[in-house]
């Protein structure tokens, strides 16, 4: 996958607040909701602003213009 970044999770799933902490978007979990409310984030190709979205292996989400592949 060119230009996406890998995340490696070793757990059957992530949730997107982790996701955006795991990939050091936001600083903390208590971050994500005001995140998830002023920014567009895709996952999948689809609108997603759910902190507690199950990403999986295999998921790609899109936030502040990269890509990034969930693999585990």
């Amino acid at each position: 996958m060119d230009g996406i970044q890998s995340i490696h999770i070793v757990t059957e799933y992530i949730t997107l607040g982790q996701f955006l902490k795991f990939a050091s978007i936001i600083d903390n979990g208590g971050a994500a909701k005001a995140f998830l409310a002023t920014h567009e984030v895709l996952v999948n190709g689809e609108p997603d602003n759910r902190r507690g979205r199950k990403l999986r292996n295999g998921d790609v989400v899109k936030v502040l213009g990269k890509s990034y592949g969930i693999e585990g």
